[in-house]
């Protein structure tokens, strides 16, 4: 099984030292280039775009420059989605975003997790573990998503909240680590 194959199934795969991830990371680190030093609106900064996440985006995304991936591809957004300044997506586990997805400034989505003892984690070993965010969330500024979280549709997460665990559908979230401080009614 290859790196690749073992970091898609969320095994302990080698992310520092196999050839084709660190290929594969550093061609989004090329594009991630281009698309946050071409012109905003252009098509230069939409086909670095497309080519970094590997399909046409969906209507209505917008992405703002400066934006960081891993690899891009294994991000999913969706249509209305909205990426402010200075977002960063470590997506070797995969990254799912419903419709109409708003990021404040300066977020992160970590998929990745490493051994807690220190020669494993020389070795370069780490796990990938999917984020999957709901519908019709807000993420304040400065929020970080950690591996393995399901945010629900229609969640609030406050600025500067660090997300460690599943939250339920229409919820304001905040704090570090972030909890269910009330629940949304919708309309």
């Amino acid at each position: 099984m290859s790196e690749r194959e073992k970091m898609q199934n969320g095994q302990w795969y080698d992310a520092n030292f196999d050839p084709e991830l660190i290929e594969e990371r550093l061609c989004a680190e090329s594009l991630c280039h281009d698309f946050n030093t071409s012109k905003p609106g252009s098509l230069e900064q939409l086909s670095a775009l497309m080519k970094l996440l590997g399909v046409q985006p969906p209507d209505g995304l917008a992405v703002l420059a400066p934006v960081y991936f891993d690899y891009g591809s294994y991000t999913q957004f969706s249509e209305g989605d909205f990426v402010n300044h200075g977002c960063y997506f470590m997506d070797g586990g995969g990254i799912y975003l419903g419709r109409n997805v708003f990021i404040g400034p300066f977020c992160g989505f970590y998929t990745a997790t490493h051994p807690m003892n220190y020669a494993d984690r020389n070795k370069g070993l780490e796990q990938a573990r999917p984020i999957h965010i709901g519908d019709n969330c807000w993420f304040g500024a400065n929020v970080t998503v950690l591996p393995g979280v399901t945010i629900g549709s229609g969640c609030v997460i406050a600025a500067g909240s660090v997300v460690t665990r599943d939250l339920p559908d229409n919820c304001l979230a905040a704090g570090v680590p972030a909890e269910v401080k009330k629940f949304i009614e919708q309309k």
